[in-house]
């Protein structure tokens, strides 16, 4: 009788079986692409991950991982004793969150300002124009912008023109005015190609939603509140959840480019640290258990803010 059951499931089992097989083969392409990138993030995510245990030992580059002795969370507790903390803290939240409050809201206000140009050969000009910094490394821009900003630089000669300052200002010399330098050259590299991802998210919204409310008399900022805003807010709950998750993430490159001694003291930032500690001192084991702490933190950011979005839209990563 059962052998009888079993065969009678065979065809069945064989037919779901080979029709697996023959999806996946005329997927092969798209199968192999997805296994090398499956395989990148293996061997470069995840395996390096078995070096978080030399957080917990103190590690010395001669000898192996395996033989280096237990300093359990000796690094941890040194880390949240430094007198240096508080102001890395400071400068890291600082920038973080003025680049968040200030730097993520504009991307959405451009994507919605090109997507209302008429003339498609100017929205593409200024597409194109907003897109070029991006292209450009940190080490460019730090030239273009220790050059500009110097007290010699063309920002002076305007401000001067404008009679809004009377004397140069060596911006990059005094610590006051790095936050701002930062957060306002982050915006300029980072603007055009933070758009694209709402404007296409822009360009799959039905154009039938926006003639039906024109003939309702709709004007044009209705039509960007009532139909715009919410089709797009999904895109937006996703990336503000992945940008409060790297608050703690301040833009290594582009600190240490415009860092310099006379500003450290607001130039100083959690990355920053831990390459000064980790690479310059050699102390590895120390600045792991940092980058571990760090990571923990953006890990519970994560958690928070996808719960909070998920409550407020009913819109998450998981």
């Amino acid at each position: 009788m059962k052998a009888g059951v079993e065969a009678a499931a065979d065809p069945g089992i064989n037919q779901k079986k080979w029709g697996i097989l023959r999806r996946m083969y005329r997927q092969r392409y798209l199968q192999i692409m997805a296994l090398l990138g499956v395989a990148w993030m293996i061997v470069f995510n995840y395996f390096p991950m078995y070096g978080i245990v030399i957080a917990f030992k103190n590690y010395d580059i001669i000898g192996s991982i395996g033989s280096a002795p237990w300093a359990g969370l000796e690094h941890f507790r040194e880390f949240f004793e430094d007198e240096n903390l508080g102001y890395v803290v400071k400068n890291t939240l600082g920038i973080s969150a003025l680049r968040l409050l200030i730097g993520f809201p504009l991307p959405i206000l451009f994507a919605i300002l090109l997507n209302e140009m008429r003339s498609v050969r100017f929205k593409k000009s200024v597409q194109t124009i907003s897109y070029l910094p991006y292209f450009l490394s940190w080490v460019i821009l730090g030239g273009i912008l220790t050059t500009w900003l110097a007290d010699v630089g063309i920002i002076n000669h305007l401000l001067m023109k404008l009679h809004l300052i009377h004397e140069p200002v060596n911006f990059l010399a005094e610590p006051k005015h790095f936050w701002g330098i930062a957060v306002i050259s982050s915006i300029w590299k980072e603007l055009g190609w933070s758009a694209i991802i709402y404007l296409a998210a822009i360009s799959g919204i039905s154009p039938e939603l926006y003639e039906a409310a024109k003939i309702d008399g709709a004007g044009r900022f209705q039509r960007i509140k009532s139909i715009t805003l919410p089709s797009i807010a999904g895109t937006v709950s996703i990336l503000f959840i992945l940008a409060v998750s790297g608050i703690l993430n301040s833009n290594f490159d582009q600190i240490m480019v415009l860092r310099n001694s006379l500003n450290e003291s607001a130039s100083s930032v959690i990355d920053i640290y831990i390459y000064q500690t980790g690479l310059q001192n050699a102390r590895f084991s120390y600045s792991t258990a940092v980058g571990l702490v760090k990571s923990v933190i953006a890990l519970l950011l994560l958690l928070i803010s996808n719960s909070v979005t998920k409550r407020i839209n009913n819109t998450s990563l998981f």
